[in-house]
């Protein structure tokens, strides 16, 4: 195949009706083939030139100046020119811009005459300035290689300069991005966020852990963001299980300090909340204080029990893993909690986590609740907590009658709805803990904190107003005494 030796022409013998002449072995000729061409290049043995650069397609009439050879041999158009910038910014910023160029360089020739702002179509658009710079031809080869590296330079200069604007404003709107004194005025921005009813009581979390020395999960100190603002970045991960990359982006740090803040809060909120405050579940005479009417048939009740599952994914890989995982209530794999309320409606008990597939039975015998309870006590659970049989001396257990016959007597039927009647607050109160969405699903590779998370979103809940209306009312009109 042969193709045209010609800059920029494409055409090839198999494709094209042109002819194809080769160069001349001529040096005079061959030279003049050369000076219309304009190639660097020293054309070769096999080198030839179509018939379409040559005057009625003969060879006898030679090549003819290329056209794309006449713009470079009689125009010249600077190279600053062809790489000029468009930017886009305010008429205050380019004379401000230009203002800073002319302090800051000395010797700008007064050749450079053309500044060009193009103002946007749309009224409501940025103005579009355009930095046109042009020289004008000079008699001296270097006097026109002076005002190029001037010119150079000032444009870098120009464009520095934008740079660094627009840098600093986006610097500006990272630091006023997210931080806890732009939404501590708005209770309902700080519900949604952190789960806690208002800004007072998220203050008072705070001052729990303010003078703590943390010791972070990843080994290095976090100084970037104050203590108050990784609080609030460790409650919106629970109650919105926002992404890592969307919390880095908020708080403008990176997502590896967002995963030491995240797990070195989850420990710390866990030693402080559930160790220190809920490290035993409240006697029954306490429970007598602000026993509620639907547990009045049931004045020694210590704690009133019920399981919950949490959605998880187990690599197939493991296999002894997905079958202890596997719910055969939920059909899926999930982790297992066993949560227990005071008859008031408060959590009290929050077990470690456990595979899907354990009995209620077996976590409560592994949780050691049991070693808590105390002669006398009572224990409200469902119909699937049969732990008769583990049961301390003098503890008892109110499940819900089993029906035997084809129905319930009425005294079973009482039974029944003054038990679920009880029961119902423990159900509340789960329905609250899942309020934080973390605990829509919480993956195998988090196993380790897992246990540590839902402990504290149990304690996290009594946060939060009672949950049984006549003991919110009380406690309302005792506030409002004091």
């Amino acid at each position: 195949m042969v193709m045209c030796w010609a800059p920029e022409c494409k055409h090839y013998n198999q494709r094209e009706t042109c002819k194809f002449f080769k160069f001349p072995k001529d040096a005079k000729e061959r030279m003049r083939w050369k000076k219309f061409i304009r190639r660097s290049e020293e054309p070769g043995p096999g080198a030839f030139l179509c018939s379409c650069h040559f005057p009625g397609g003969k060879r006898e009439n030679g090549p003819q100046l290329f056209q794309h050879n006449i713009a470079k041999r009689f125009s010249y158009t600077s190279p600053e020119k062809k790489d000029k910038k468009r930017l886009k910014l305010t008429r205050s910023d380019v004379a401000e811009a230009l203002a800073n160029i002319t302090r800051t360089q000395s010797g700008i020739p007064e050749d450079i005459h053309q500044v060009e702002i193009e103002r946007a179509t749309s009224p409501t658009a940025s103005i579009e300035a355009t930095v046109n710079i042009y020289l004008n031809p000079q008699p001296s080869t270097s006097r026109a290689a002076d005002d190029k590296d001037i010119l150079s330079t000032t444009m870098l200069n120009a464009e520095n300069y934008f740079l660094r604007r627009e840098l600093e404003q986006k610097e500006s709107m990272r630091r006023t991005a997210f931080i806890y004194e732009e939404i501590c005025h708005f209770d309902n921005l700080v519900s949604l966020y952190t789960g806690l009813p208002n800004a007072g009581i998220f203050d008072s979390v705070y001052q729990l852990l303010e003078n703590i020395e943390v010791n972070y999960y990843l080994e290095w100190n976090v100084d970037k963001i104050s203590k108050k603002d990784q609080l609030l970045m460790y409650l919106m991960k629970l109650r919105q299980n926002f992404p890592h990359e969307d919390l880095a982006q908020r708080f403008a740090v990176s997502q590896a300090t967002v995963t030491n803040i995240v797990i070195t809060w989850i420990h710390v909120l866990h030693e402080i909340l559930y160790k220190q405050m809920m490290s035993s579940i409240p006697s029954r005479n306490k429970n007598k204080t602000c026993l509620p009417n639907c547990c009045s048939t049931f004045t020694n009740c210590r704690i009133i029990l019920d399981c919950t599952e949490i959605a998880t994914m187990v690599p197939r890989s493991s296999m002894t893993a997905q079958k202890a995982t596997y719910s055969a209530y939920k059909h899926k794999n999930t982790w297992k909690a066993l949560i227990g309320v005071a008859p008031n409606g408060v959590v009290t008990f929050v077990s470690d986590l456990y595979p899907g597939s354990t009995s209620d039975k077996k976590i409560v015998q592994h949780c050691k609740i049991l070693e808590q309870m105390e002669t006398g006590d009572l224990i409200l659970a469902d119909k699937g907590f049969l732990l008769k049989d583990i049961l301390p001396p003098g503890v008892n257990l109110n499940i819900p009658p089993f029906l035997v016959t084809s129905q319930f007597t009425p005294e079973q039927v009482y039974r029944t709805e003054t038990i679920a009647r009880a029961r119902i607050h423990v159900e509340r109160a789960i329905r609250r803990m899942k309020c934080y969405k973390i605990l829509d699903f919480i993956p195998y590779s988090l196993q380790s904190h897992a246990s540590c998370v839902v402990q504290v979103i149990g304690a996290l809940t009594n946060l939060q107003p009672p949950l049984i209306r006549e003991v919110a009312q009380a406690y309302s009109s005792s506030t409002d005494n004091e």
